[in-house]
């Protein structure tokens, strides 16, 4: 009885060796914050009365400037719907605090180009390096997506410099690593997997490998999509990289949020990865829309001591979750 006692105790300390072990490794790469809530003000923005984006507001991404919050955000006129679904703009909108933000009439960047037409651009995500912000988006033809880039110098006046991977088709969502590792710049990019590309400029890109470095994972939460979400963030453990996952589920697919840690030395190297997500569809809005049961983080800023993060509601609407 003796030793089987003493097995029994030592089986039981495995076990809390084990669980202990797993959870500093979760501490270690967590998020930067224990708990973030939506606020009660929520949807935060939706569509207006102008044209541009009367029909669906969604997909922001967020920046601080001066002591505010820039909002860009994706918006879809009412045209060609059922075939190309509405053409979309990126607007911009302002905020003192975080939450309550005055929006401009006018889209700051609009499609002009054969392969931004008739869908539009799409899908924005800025970053600011030195003196010139970078904004990553979409351009849609009505056939094919693909991943382009814009700079400017006040989020205004955009400078357009066309598709990044004209030879890969079919591609979408660049978030870039605000800063140069070992002589270069890295972008996350990518919607069913996501690629890992290098640059010398910010202007001209090339992958680093041939294959995903986050793959999509069966009968997980990203096993139908895994897609970069807002810029992503250094920090002392390594390149926090929140994406978006979708699963296709009985009820349709479900889109859910996630993240992973790449090496700071080797961006190439991936640290960590979420196996749970930690923000999925919960309020009315976020279930029912455009598309049902979609959450869509492109926006995570740090701003007067908390975190806002801002995502598409249902590619309806734009709502906001702050950290406590």
């Amino acid at each position: 009885m003796r030793y089987l006692t003493l097995s029994l105790t030592l089986f039981i300390l495995l076990l809390l060796g084990c669980s202990n072990s797993s959870q500093k490794t979760n501490n270690q790469y967590s998020l930067p914050f224990k708990e973030i809530n939506r606020v009660s003000e929520n949807p935060i923005l939706s569509p207006s009365s102008l044209a541009w984006e009367s029909k669906d507001l969604f997909n922001p991404t967020s920046i601080e400037v001066d002591g505010r919050i820039a909002l860009l955000y994706r918006a879809e006129d009412s045209t060609g719907i059922g075939i190309w679904n509405g053409t979309s703009r990126i607007g911009i909108a302002w905020s003192e605090d975080g939450v309550n933000f005055k929006r401009e009439d006018k889209p700051v960047l609009e499609p002009s180009e054969p392969y931004e037409l008739p869908g539009g651009c799409e899908d924005p995500r800025v970053v600011k390096i030195e003196d010139t912000f970078y904004l990553t988006y979409t351009a849609y033809d009505g056939k094919t997506a693909r991943l382009c880039l814009a700079s400017s110098k006040d989020l205004y006046n955009w400078t357009k410099h066309g598709p990044l991977f004209p030879d890969l088709g079919w591609t979408k969502a660049g978030a870039i690593v605000p800063q140069k590792i070992n002589g270069k710049y890295y972008m996350y990019f990518g919607e069913h997997g996501i690629w890992l590309a290098s640059s010398p400029d910010l202007l001209n890109w090339e992958l680093v490998q041939e294959d995903h470095i986050l793959p999509l994972r069966p009968n997980m939460f990203d096993s139908n999509v895994t897609e970069c979400g807002p810029t992503p963030i250094i920090t002392d453990k390594g390149i926090l990289v929140v994406y978006n996952g979708a699963e296709k589920t009985d009820k349709g697919r479900i889109y859910q949020t996630g993240w992973a840690y790449f090496s700071l030395e080797n961006p190439q190297k991936l640290l960590y990865r979420s196996d749970e997500p930690f923000f999925h569809p919960q309020e009315l809005s976020e279930k029912t829309g455009q598309v049902a049961n979609v959450v869509f983080v492109e926006g995570l800023t740090f701003f007067k001591g908390k975190w806002f993060m801002y995502y598409g509601m249902a590619d309806s609407h734009i709502g906001v979750a702050v950290s406590q």
